[in-house]
C-alpha cells in the first residue's frame, strides 16, 4: 500500500514539474515576441501588410489633368482629305468664236469647242486652243471648285509688241522705240519732230525690205519713216511687221495664216 502511494506521488511530482517548465518556456517566448502571443488573435485574423518605405505612394490629384505633349520633332499623321467629291472639283465650259476649234487641257485633247471639261482639280492649268487659219491661243487659267466659262476669241485683235529702232534722217538719225497695240502704232523718241501716233488703219505703207534691213512706215497725211534695228538685225524688223500685219487683217475680219 505504501509503495503504490509512493508511485502516485512521484507521477504527480513529474507532472507538476513539466507544467511549470512549459509555463516558464512560453512566458520567455512571449516576452521576446509580444505580437506572437497565442490567443491574442484568432487563426483567421491576419494583419494587412504594411507598405514598404521604398515603395512609391500614390496621392490623389490636386489640379486639372495635364494634356499629353506631342513628341518634339515628330510628324503627326493627318487624315488625308477626301478627293474626288463634286464640291472640290471644277467644271470648265470652253467656247470659241471659230467653229470646231480644237481644245487641249494640260496637253490632253478634250474635244472641239464648245466643250465641257468636268472633274478638273483646282489649281493652275494650261489651256491650248487651235483653229485652222488662225494663230493658236495659249492661256494659263486658275481653276476653283465649281463651274466656270472660258471664252476664246481668235478674231479679237491682240497686239502688244515693242521694237527698239533707229530712224534714219536725210541728215543724221535718232533712236527710239516702236510700240504696237490694238489701238495703233506709235514712235517714242526724244526727237519731238519725229514722234508720231497712228491707228492701224491709218498706215498707208508698212513693209520690210529684208535685204536693205529697213522697215518703211508711211502714215496717211504724214511723212514716211525708215527704221533699222540698232544691231542690224532684219529678223526683229520682220517679226514686228508680221505681228502688226496679222492684227490688221484680223481687224478686217480676215483669217490670219499660221
Amino acid at each position: 500500500m505504501s509503495g503504490r502511494i509512493l508511485i502516485i506521488a512521484v507521477v504527480l511530482a513529474i507532472a507538476i514539474g513539466g507544467g511549470v517548465a512549459t509555463y516558464m518556456l512560453f512566458r520567455d517566448r512571449a516576452a521576446a515576441n509580444p505580437g506572437s502571443t497565442a490567443g491574442s488573435r484568432s487563426s483567421g485574423d491576419t494583419e494587412p501588410p504594411r507598405p514598404s518605405a521604398s515603395a512609391p505612394r500614390s496621392e490623389p490629384a490636386t489640379g486639372p489633368p495635364r494634356t499629353p505633349r506631342k513628341p518634339t520633332g515628330a510628324r503627326v499623321a493627318e487624315a488625308p482629305a477626301p478627293v474626288g467629291t463634286a464640291l472640290e472639283l471644277g467644271t470648265l465650259r470652253i467656247e470659241a468664236d471659230v467653229p470646231n476649234a480644237q481644245v487641249f487641257l494640260d496637253r490632253q485633247f478634250i474635244g472641239n469647242a464648245p466643250v465641257t471639261a468636268e472633274k478638273v482639280k483646282p489649281g493652275t492649268h494650261t489651256l491650248n486652243v487651235s483653229a485652222e487659219g488662225f494663230e493658236g491661243i495659249v492661256q494659263t487659267i486658275d481653276v476653283e471648285p465649281g463651274p466656270r466659262d472660258v471664252a476664246v476669241r481668235f478674231k479679237e485683235v491682240r497686239l502688244n509688241s515693242t521694237l527698239a529702232v533707229i530712224h534714219k534722217h536725210r541728215m543724221g538719225s535718232c533712236k527710239g522705240q516702236l510700240v504696237a497695240t490694238p489701238q495703233g502704232i506709235r514712235y517714242d523718241t526724244d526727237d519731238k519732230d519725229d514722234r508720231f501716233s497712228a491707228g492701224l488703219g491709218d498706215l498707208e505703207q508698212f513693209a520690210v525690205d529684208y535685204l536693205d534691213k529697213n522697215l518703211k512706215i508711211k502714215v496717211r497725211k504724214g511723212k514716211q519713216y525708215n527704221f533699222t534695228d540698232p544691231d542690224g538685225n532684219a529678223d526683229r524688223l520682220f517679226v514686228f511687221q508680221r505681228d502688226v500685219d496679222k492684227r490688221q487683217r484680223l481687224a478686217k475680219g480676215e483669217a490670219a495664216s499660221q
